[in-house]
């Protein structure tokens, strides 16, 4: 609509409905770029949670869906640049056309040779009909930045699909970074002034409703119409990006800041299933049960961090992480610590650490709940008799697909069956572990220890269940023991397992209990 008044009717017999069709999504670019950033400046948004958590419990949730939104905000800025360019590729059609129509007694063609002498003030930015288009989009501004910017975001998308992501983080690292190069393309773009109406001035001597049929004798003795004169609009994108620039290079800065704080490795523990538990140390470190770090080994690499959830208690004298070795970064950072050696590593040869955190994420809420559902990762909380602790029930759900996926936690897990026994708090914690896959001969040794006082898995009094947990019986049961309460549901683990939980958390939110969906997102 802001294209269809007087001051864009010139540009208009040129371009058409075209000139629309590529202003509408810059304007929307304008408006997605100015959001892409603020998703991933994770020190904002951890003040942010802090700050809204006393107020509502659900904004907060909201900030834990950052990346989800991040990528809707990328999806629509890849949409809009599709519609923008192939809008201008037609703008460009009409304005060699208007060139190579050589009629002076046509409009187009008369506004075409407005400027041509002095090149003062010109509407079409292809000056002759001999002009190459594609000349003209690596030799201008707003080509070349429009092609730069095209290549970089191109690459940047293709490299975060999941495929690539999984398989070639490093790959996905990188690429993302050129993100630097697309603001500054982007910033740069609209200097290029390609889109051009007319000047406020000339509005007043030439009116388009009066002047139009008379263009022929435009400038003319004794008509009153001049030569209407052009200009672009002033470059924009600046204004709707430079904030949240700002606030991403301050938050750089934050994170370069923590990233000279020095941590001392003060454990490693080398777990089966090539799993690597750091105990670190740093001073003034505090965290909250359920956050997460970033971590950097610069002797593996100087650009990558990573975020991992710590598995220690606030109240223990160090913080920890569970590493399982998946991809090149974490087999780099397992032979730094000497995971691949027999003999033990000395403390003095240890890989020098980089920790950015910790940060909050929705499994903060945890003890927030008198009931919580937890599927793929068990809390601990030391709990004083003094402590006043509003959760009164744990259910803990762990699927894993392999028996060696055991081994590492089940330690723990009979450290805390004991401790809760002691406690007489037997009933706090119900826990169900499934293997959703084995082997026959693990079958058959699981039939011969079945009736085994133990777990022949895990070690735990509690059996093993095979198979995948019927969530729709698992709801239906927590709900009709814990009527008109409000249930947490904690979920570490894949993206499909998450649609079905929520799902059955809309389904059974009824007859008084309410089922409440939180979902780790790094």
């Amino acid at each position: 609509m802001n294209f269809l008044t007087e001051r864009w009717f010139y540009t208009r017999v040129l371009l058409g409905d075209a000139l629309s069709w590529a202003r509408a999504p810059a304007a929307c670019l304008n408006f997605n770029c100015m959001l892409i950033l603020l998703p991933v400046c994770r020190n904002l948004l951890s003040f942010l949670r802090g700050s809204i958590q006393c107020c509502s419990r659900t904004a907060a949730r909201q900030l834990d869906r950052n990346i989800t939104f991040h990528k809707l905000v990328a999806y629509m800025i890849a949409f809009h640049t599709a519609v923008h360019i192939i809008a201008h590729l037609f703008n460009f059609e009409w304005f060699m056309g208007a060139q190579l129509y050589r009629n002076s007694s046509s409009l187009p063609f008369v506004l075409s040779q407005i400027g041509t002498g002095d090149n003062a003030s010109y509407l079409n930015p292809i000056r002759t009909d001999q002009t190459n288009p594609t000349i003209v989009m690596f030799t201008t501004i707003a080509g070349l930045t429009g092609v730069v910017i095209t290549l970089a975001l191109i690459l940047i998308i293709t490299s975060s699909m999941e495929v690539i992501r999984r398989s070639y983080f490093e790959v996905f690292w990188y690429t993302h970074h050129l993100f630097i190069i697309f603001f500054i393309g982007l910033v740069f773009h609209g200097f290029g002034r390609i889109v051009r109406g007319q000047t406020a001035t000339s509005l007043l001597e030439n009116k388009p409703s009066q002047c139009k049929d008379q263009f022929e004798s435009w400038g003319m003795n004794g008509t009153f119409c001049p030569k209407p004169e052009f200009a672009g609009n002033p470059p924009m994108t600046w204004k709707w990006v430079v904030g949240p620039m700002i606030l991403y290079v301050c938050e750089r800065l934050v994170r370069f800041y923590r990233s000279q704080q020095k941590v001392v490795i003060t454990k490693v523990v080398m777990h089966p299933s090539k799993t690597l538990e750091l105990q670190m140390k740093r001073k003034g470190f505090s965290m909250e049960v359920g956050q997460y770090v970033f971590m950097q080994c610069p002797c593996v690499s100087q650009l990558e961090w990573h975020p991992f959830t710590l598995t220690s208690a606030p109240e223990e004298d160090h913080f920890s992480v569970h590493i399982r070795i998946v991809g090149d970064w974490t087999q780099g950072l397992y032979e730094a610590c000497g995971g691949d050696k027999n003999e033990t590593q000395e403390a003095w040869k240890l890989p020098k650490m980089a920790i950015d955190g910790p940060f909050g994420t929705a499994s903060e809420d945890v003890f927030g709940y008198e009931v919580v559902m937890l599927v793929g990762s068990v809390w601990y909380k030391h709990i004083q008799e003094n402590q006043n602790v509003f959760t009164k029930k744990i259910y803990f759900y762990w699927l894993c697909p392999e028996t060696q996926a055991f081994e590492w936690f089940a330690d723990l897990l009979q450290s805390l069956e004991g401790q809760m026994t002691e406690k007489g708090m037997v009933d706090f914690l119900s826990y169900n572990i499934y293997l959703t896959r084995w082997k026959e001969t693990e079958a058959a040794h699981f039939r011969v220890h079945h009736e085994a006082e133990n777990d022949p898995i895990t070690g735990l009094k509690q059996k093993t269940l095979y198979g995948k947990p019927n969530w729709d019986n698992e709801f239906t049961t927590i709900g009709t023991k814990h009527p008109e309460k409000k249930v947490g549901v904690f979920l570490c683990g894949p993206t499909q397992l998450a649609d079905v939980l929520e799902k059955q958390c809309l389904s059974h939110s009824e007859a008084g209990v309410k089922f409440i969906f939180n979902k780790e997102n790094f």
